[in-house]
Formats: structure tokens, C-alpha cells, sequence
């Protein structure tokens, strides 16, 4: 991905996956009655909210490609944000809900870290880097979380 308007594009879309993902999962863990997590998974949206303005204003300045879904360049074809979240509303499983936001979280750090080093454009590197780095941080806040919630019998 050599060029920053491309690389854009997909930031805010991959951004925009992660802040609903991260709404779904804090309504249901309100639901479940997972008062804390419920916490956790709005702060997550909140973030994914802001790197997702980030991406925006960043695009300011750029004139971005309107893609349809086909044509973005997801490593293995797939959005790192876009588990699959059918059966959510029905999941009230503490563990399973963390697991999934970490998958999201690792894939998305991958991405980015990818996209960083194999970029040709010192733009695209310089924010993809930025990027990774703030998606490390998602990995690391959400594997603490996993450590302390007791495993599903």
C-alpha cells in the first residue's frame, strides 16, 4: 500500500469496524449484567471512535477513494475488525466477548504493522507505525483483561 489516501481509506474503515464491534459487545455485555466490562468495551469504542477522527482528519488533506467493499487490499482478504458478531446479541459469555475483541485487536495491530513495513510511501510507514503502536496497546489492555477473568467451565 504505497500510497497514503489508499492507506487511509482502509484505516477509517477498519476504524469504523472496531467502533461498532466494540458498541455491540459493551451493550452486550450490559446486557449480561458485566457491569465492568461493559465499562471496558465503551472506553474501547471511545478509542476506536477517536482513531477513527484521526483517520478522518488525516484525510482531510487528501482527496480519499470511495471503495466498494471488493476492492479493499485486507491482508488475507478479510477486515482485521469484522469478526463475525451474529450470534452476539445471544452471548453473554465474558470470555468469548474478550477473545473476540482480541482477535480483532491482534489483526488489526498486524495489519498495520504490515502495511508499515512493507510500504513503499515514508507517509504511509510513518502513520501505519503509529497506527500499530496504538493497536499494541489495545492487544495489551484486552490480554490483562483475559487474565484476570476466570475461564468458562
Amino acid at each position: 500500500m504505497n500510497e497514503i489516501q489508499l492507506f487511509l481509506s482502509h484505516a477509517i474503515q477498519l476504524e469504523r469496524e472496531a467502533a461498532e464491534r466494540y458498541q455491540e459487545l459493551h451493550a452486550a455485555m450490559t446486557e449480561a449484567g458485566h457491569g465492568e466490562a461493559s465499562a471496558f468495551f465503551g472506553t474501547m469504542a471511545v478509542f476506536a471512535h477517536k482513531h477513527l477522527d484521526e483517520a478522518v482528519a488525516m484525510g482531510g488533506s487528501h482527496a480519499l477513494p470511495e471503495l466498494d467493499p471488493n476492492a479493499f487490499r485486507w491482508f488475507g482478504g478479510v477486515s482485521p475488525e469484522a469478526p463475525d458478531l451474529e450470534s452476539l446479541s445471544s452471548m453473554v459469555d465474558l470470555q468469548t466477548a474478550l477473545l473476540m475483541a482480541l482477535q480483532g485487536e491482534h489483526r488489526s495491530h498486524v495489519f498495520y504493522r504490515q502495511v508499515s513495513e512493507l510500504s513503499q510511501d515514508p507517509e504511509v510507514r510513518r502513520v501505519a507505525g503509529e497506527f500499530a503502536a496504538e493497536e499494541a496497546e489495545h492487544v495489551a489492555a484486552l490480554q490483562q483483561w483475559l487474565a484476570r477473568t476466570p475461564v468458562k467451565a
